[in-house]
């Protein structure tokens, strides 16, 4: 049977996974790449190294598997960005990667000067350091990167397409350009207005396609060889959502992974600015009829808090000891951790917070500062969905997770108790993946249909609210007193 090669290049590693209609995951490839820290801030990648990775998972996919494949779907992490030169194919600087602080003034600059309200209204975002524009500016400005006919601005996933095309096809599709704070997502299009707004030229822009449907041919540029139709690109958390089978409005998930992103679908209407929450394309089937839209939250450290009491703290030798760690104990003990690292996003959207752990005494241990991490997760979720709920309109019935963290049973727990709604882990984590899977056998004939997809998904287990809402409602007043000794903390320019 064919099957549908998903290419998923996240923020520290890339995947390559075969799916066969069944939506089994046949074989599965994984390779890290390195994370530079130049300054304080700051992060970026190396985007050739993120393509030689990609080659590499492609190869060892490729002994593991026999059948034809049919179609390739991309999903990436967003918001990162890469310049190269189309004549030479190579890139002009690092990457900046979505987690990189460095433009906080220049976005407080923008907002100081009355433009935040246009900048919302047209993108459904704010202006934070997160999003592409001001990495673009950046560069550009302050970069090594110069305007030319031959400048590339795009995201990660129009640099794998460029290359797996050998520069034939130089595109990108709603879900990531509504991420850039250039992409109107009214008039589903690039906006002069804006480009001219951050100085960056529209001639260097990818064309946005519809997220399902074809991108352009392989070349004979990786083992794959020629001839393969990319079919499919999304956005990682609008994959994963698609990947959920969120297809109806008000369904929701949550993806925790190096941060936690949360979205809800809402439709095809897109809605009005609500504040601590983005507006942004989830996906476009067919480039006739309108997107659909969803709210987000985008929470900027979850899983990565793990990774730094494992890397920075020497507290555990493996993430998976987190969990049972936090088990261990009934409680953190008042111990509050809000792990804002690189700033606070949703709701707060604060690039100077930074992060704070209160309530230690004499007797806190390994085990409450575990428990207090994991809580942190469950928090910050909580922050988010309460205003989603408020001004959707649509009410949250369920919350599917995926993403490393998911696999803590605890977490999944402490979530539910927080929301008071069922959470519910599908059998298979890999939905990410799948949605970019999914979008391109959509457009090459492999699924008929979302009804086809939707009962393909499968829950693994259902976690429902056990604590009693009082003490989670006490627990949650904490958490909120702890992330406001937080907020504002660094100065600008730190």
């Amino acid at each position: 049977m064919p099957v549908v090669i998903a290419l998923d290049a996240g923020t520290t590693g890339v995947r390559a996974l075969a799916v066969d209609h069944d939506s089994t995951i046949l074989a599965f490839r994984y390779q890290e790449f390195t994370q530079y820290f130049p300054n304080p801030g700051w992060v970026e990648h190396d985007a050739i190294e993120i393509w030689e990775a990609i080659c590499t998972v492609i190869d060892e996919l490729l002994l593991e598997i026999t059948q034809e494949v049919v179609a390739i779907g991309i999903t990436n992490q967003r918001e990162t960005v890469v310049a190269w030169d189309t004549s030479t194919g190579q890139p002009l600087s690092r990457a900046i990667v979505w987690q990189d602080r460095r433009t906080a003034q220049y976005c407080e600059e923008l907002a100081a000067d009355g433009h935040l309200p246009m900048v919302r209204s047209r993108t459904g975002l704010v202006l934070d350091p997160y999003f592409s524009a001001t990495k673009f500016r950046w560069l550009l400005t302050e970069g090594e990167v110069t305007a030319s006919e031959n400048l590339a601005l795009g995201t990660i996933d129009s640099w794998l397409i460029w290359k797996l095309t050998n520069g034939k096809a130089f595109v990108t599709e709603p879900s990531n350009a509504s991420r850039t704070l250039l992409f109107d997502i009214h008039d589903m299009a690039w906006s002069s207005e804006l480009c001219d707004l951050f100085g960056v030229p529209m001639t260097a822009l990818p064309e946005v396609k519809a997220t399902s449907g074809r991108f352009g041919i392989t070349e004979d540029t990786t083992s794959l060889g020629a001839g393969i139709p990319i079919s499919g690109v999304a956005g990682d958390q609008q994959a994963a959502l698609f990947g959920q089978a969120c297809f109806d409005p008000g369904m929701t998930k949550n993806t925790y992974g190096t941060g936690s992103f949360l979205l809800m679908n809402v439709g095809s209407i897109c809605p009005e600015p609500v504040e601590g929450l983005l507006t942004t394309v989830a996906w476009q089937l067919d480039p006739e009829q309108p997107p659909t839209y969803a709210y987000e939250g985008s929470i900027f450290i979850t899983g990565a808090t793990i990774q730094w009491l494992r890397d920075g703290l020497e507290m555990i030798s493996e993430a998976s000891e987190v969990g049972p760690l936090a088990e261990s104990v009934a409680s953190s003990g008042d111990v509050f951790f809000v792990p804002a690292f690189a700033g606070l996003g949703s709701p707060w959207w604060d690039p100077y917070a930074r992060g704070t752990i209160v309530g230690i005494t004499r007797g806190t241990g390994r085990a409450e500062l575990a428990r207090a991490t994991v809580e942190s997760m469950a928090y910050q979720v909580r922050g988010v969905v309460d205003i989603m709920s408020e001004h959707s309109g649509l009410d949250l019935a369920e919350l599917r997770v995926d993403g490393g963290a998911s696999a803590m049973n605890i977490l999944l727990q402490l979530q539910a108790d927080q929301l008071r709604v069922p959470v519910t882990r599908p059998v298979s984590q890999e939905t990410t993946a799948l949605g970019a899977a999914y979008l391109a056998g959509l457009a090459e004939g492999f699924w008929r249909s979302l009804d086809e997809i939707s009962q393909a998904w499968t829950a693994e287990v259902t976690f429902e609210p056990s604590a009693e809402s009082d003490q989670a409602e006490a627990l949650y007043s904490r958490w909120k007193q702890a992330v406001g000794r937080s907020l504002g903390w660094a100065e600008p320019g730190d």
